[in-house]
């Protein structure tokens, strides 16, 4: 009678672990789509944008800046913002797509659709831990850690 309690309650615990570990797999996931998406969608959704081409004059610590020309026939700017990466140099000319009612370019192209797609990478490659030590499914959690590895190195090289 002692065994059968001791056995549910172990049942219980484990299904507690999993049910936790699973939220904090998903929860992982989610956060990095969400931060993904805020500058992916920019550059999934570039049908009705102003397209055009970033020559970079300057950089701080976090964005540069620089002259935009359209594609089309839009109006020029003088000063135009774009996150800071490290591929980013005084000089450089990006393929750009502007945020609708800001100054503010999002880089276009495979380079930039990967580095849109960084911050689900490094969710994936966290997640996988979490998937293969917490919900011991080790399968699962090497097809997250590979696809997000694959996603950082492809960054690493477009960029």
């Amino acid at each position: 009678m002692k065994r059968a309690r001791a056995s549910k309650r172990n049942d219980a615990l484990l299904y507690a672990q999993r049910a936790a570990m699973g939220l904090v797999a998903a929860l992982l996931l989610a956060a990095g789509f969400w931060s993904s998406w805020s500058t992916a969608q920019h550059v999934i959704l570039s049908k009705g944008r102003e397209h055009g081409t970033l020559t970079v004059t300057g950089c701080s610590t976090d964005v540069c800046t620089g002259r935009y020309a359209p594609d089309d026939p839009a109006t020029p700017r003088d000063r135009v913002t774009i996150e800071k990466s490290v591929a980013v140099d005084k000089g450089a000319v990006l393929s750009v797509v502007l945020k609708p009612g800001t100054a503010e370019a999002v880089r276009t192209g495979p380079a930039g659709t990967l580095h849109a797609w960084l911050p689900l990478a490094g969710a994936l490659v966290l997640a996988a831990l979490v998937i293969g030590g917490g919900l011991r499914m080790t399968r699962t959690a090497w097809a997250a850690g590979a696809v997000g590895g694959v996603l950082l190195v492809g960054t690493f090289f477009a960029l």
